[in-house]
């Protein structure tokens, strides 16, 4: 469902050494459970190239527009529930807290249903 709105390799040469879907389940890990980028475990690649690769496409607004897609599918299917928020993210206690200052949509977009 995503591949269609990933960028894509231009570069002619040698083969990536690590996956991209590792590196984006590594991204996805990070985002998940908020521990910092060091701590990402190394089974998803070296932390330095999952933050790398999650600026680089942060920039360049590949974020915004798998973001955008997803939220087009999503109305595609119809009216949201009301409560689906709240079961969505349950650590939220009060409809009437702010949301966190600072969160940037692409951590929304890497906890959504369609990309898991």
């Amino acid at each position: 469902m995503l591949e269609p709105l990933l960028p894509k390799g231009a570069r002619a040469g040698r083969p990536p050494v690590w996956p991209r879907r590792r590196l984006i389940d590594g991204i996805r890990f990070r985002v998940r459970t908020g521990v910092p980028w060091r701590d990402v475990p190394v089974e998803y690649g070296p932390w330095g190239r999952i933050y790398d690769l999650f600026r680089r496409w942060q920039r360049n607004g590949t974020w915004h527009r798998i973001l955008s897609r997803l939220r087009a599918l999503a109305e595609a299917k119809g009216p949201v529930d009301p409560q689906a928020r709240e079961r969505l993210h349950p650590h939220r206690l009060s409809r009437n807290t702010p949301p966190i200052q600072g969160k940037c949509p692409e951590v929304s977009l890497l906890q959504h249903p369609l990309v898991t």
